[in-house]
């Protein structure tokens, strides 16, 4: 539900959630500036104002920040994908298309992998199990090519390595030397990689 707050002088739109998931009140800026906050199923509502007062000038600054970046990935524009079924029509398509790179990179590292798997997430754009699954958002097709390898030498790279160690990203840099970079602008498109 849609909800506004004047924080010194400017008034804010934010997306209020309520989770049955979420442990504590998280406070999200998307590019472009979308404000979303989720909190426990069991706080009241009258704690979201409290705590967005109490981080407003982080949060101002984050608007002020990401309203410049591209939006490609907004709440908006997800719940307009979802609703035309992007997801159920392109499944198979995004499947071939991360599977060849998949195959691709495996063979570059020498890491076999298991089955993959096209989600409808909310919040990770990628996973690997330690079955040797590999799971990918579907929305990895709206990528740019370079971050959509990224994602995938990302996830490959944990059937090796499950934790993020300077081994993990020593392997990352063999197919990825500027993994860094690929982080930053990644984290622009507003999810996260596990």
């Amino acid at each position: 539900m849609q909800k506004q707050i004047v924080l010194g002088n400017q008034k804010v739109i934010y997306t209020f959630k309520k989770s049955r998931r979420a442990r504590r009140v998280r406070l999200s800026v998307y590019p472009g500036g979308a404000v979303v906050v989720t909190i426990p199923y069991f706080l009241r509502e009258n704690v979201v104002e409290r705590f967005m007062r109490m981080h407003a000038s982080w949060l101002l600054q984050k608007i002020a920040h990401l309203a410049h970046f591209p939006v490609p990935l907004t709440p908006q524009h997800t719940n307009i994908l979802e609703n035309v079924g992007m997801f159920r029509k392109h499944k198979e398509t995004v499947r071939a298309l991360v599977h060849a790179r998949v195959r691709y990179y495996s063979e570059f590292y020498q890491i076999p992998f298991g089955r993959i798997f096209i989600k409808n997430q909310k919040t990770r754009w990628g996973s690997a199990s330690s079955k040797g699954n590999l799971s990918f958002n579907y929305r990895i097709a709206l990528l740019p090519e370079h971050l959509r390898d990224y994602i995938i030498v990302h996830e490959l790279c944990h059937l090796a390595e499950f934790n993020h160690s300077r081994k993990f990203w020593s392997l990352v840099a063999k197919a990825v030397p500027n993994h860094k970079a690929m982080r930053r602008e990644l984290r622009k498109w507003g999810m996260g990689l596990a």
